[in-house]
C-alpha cells in the first residue's frame, strides 16, 4: 500500500500555517491586564512602601520624639528604603521616588519655621512639585505614569514600546499632573481662607473625589488602549 503523503501530517495545512503566523505576528507587543487579586498582590507592598510607611513612620516619631525628630525619621525611612534597594540591586518605585520628593520639601520648610500654616502647606507644595514632575517627564518622553503603572502591573518592554501605549502615558502623565495641579490650588485656597477643621474635612473629601475620577479616567482609557494594541495585526 502507498504510504500516506508527508502533507498530512499537518492536520491544519496552510489554514494552520496562516494561524501559527497571525498568532506569531501578534505575540510580540500584545499584553493581558492580569486579575485584580494578582494586581493587588504586586502593587500593595510599594504603596505601603511608599505612601503608608513614611506616614505611619513620621507620626510614630512624632509622638515619641517632636516634630525634628519625626522628620528626620521620616527622611531616614525614604532614602534609606532607596539606598537599600540600589544596594540589592532592584529598582525603585515611582511610589517611593514620589514619597522622596514630598518629604524632603516637608523637611526643609519645617526646618525653617514651625508655624501651623507652614506645616500643612508642606505637603500641598510636595502636591505641586509632584505635578511637575508628571508634567517635566512629558517633554522628556520618559511619563512618570508609566513608571507607576510598571511598579504595580509589569508589562513586557515589547508592549511598552508600541506607539500607542507610549503615546497613552504621555497623555495620562498630562492628566495627573492637572489632577495634583488642582489638588494643589484647592488646598491652598482652603488652608489660607477656612478654618483648619474645615480644611481637613472637606479638602480631604474632594481631593480623594478628584483623585477616584482621575483613577477611573486612568483604567478605562488603558483597557481602551489594551483592547486596540491586542486587536491590530503587527508586522512581523
Amino acid at each position: 500500500m502507498e504510504r500516506p503523503s508527508t502533507l498530512l501530517a499537518d492536520p491544519a495545512g496552510p489554514a494552520g500555517d496562516e494561524q501559527h503566523g497571525h498568532h506569531a505576528r501578534h505575540a510580540h507587543h500584545a499584553f493581558e491586564l492580569p486579575r485584580l487579586a494578582s494586581m493587588l498582590r504586586h502593587a500593595l507592598p510599594k504603596f505601603v512602601e511608599g505612601v503608608i510607611a513614611p506616614v505611619v513612620v513620621f507620626y510614630a516619631a512624632f509622638a515619641l520624639l517632636g516634630l525634628n525628630g519625626a522628620l528626620v525619621a521620616a527622611v531616614t525611612w525614604v532614602y534609606g528604603g532607596i539606598a537599600w534597594r540600589y544596594w540589592r540591586g532592584h529598582g525603585v518605585s515611582g511610589m517611593l521616588l514620589l514619597a522622596a520628593v514630598g518629604v524632603t520639601v516637608r523637611a526643609g520648610l519645617a526646618a525653617a519655621t514651625h508655624s501651623a500654616v507652614v506645616y500643612f502647606l508642606q505637603p500641598t507644595l510636595g502636591t505641586l512639585l509632584v505635578s511637575m514632575a508628571f508634567l517635566a517627564s512629558v517633554p522628556l518622553r520618559r511619563p512618570l505614569a508609566q513608571k507607576l503603572a510598571t511598579d504595580m502591573v509589569p508589562m513586557p518592554e515589547a508592549f511598552l514600546r508600541h506607539e500607542r501605549v507610549r503615546q497613552f502615558f504621555l497623555r495620562i502623565s498630562l492628566l495627573w499632573s492637572l489632577v495634583f495641579m488642582v489638588n494643589a490650588s484647592i488646598s491652598t485656597y482652603m488652608l489660607f481662607n477656612e478654618s483648619l477643621g474645615m480644611y481637613l474635612w472637606v479638602r480631604t473629601g474632594l481631593v480623594a473625589a478628584l483623585g477616584a475620577a482621575a483613577v477611573v479616567v486612568s483604567v478605562l482609557g488603558f483597557k481602551r488602549c489594551l483592547r486596540h494594541v491586542n486587536g491590530e495585526p503587527a508586522l512581523a
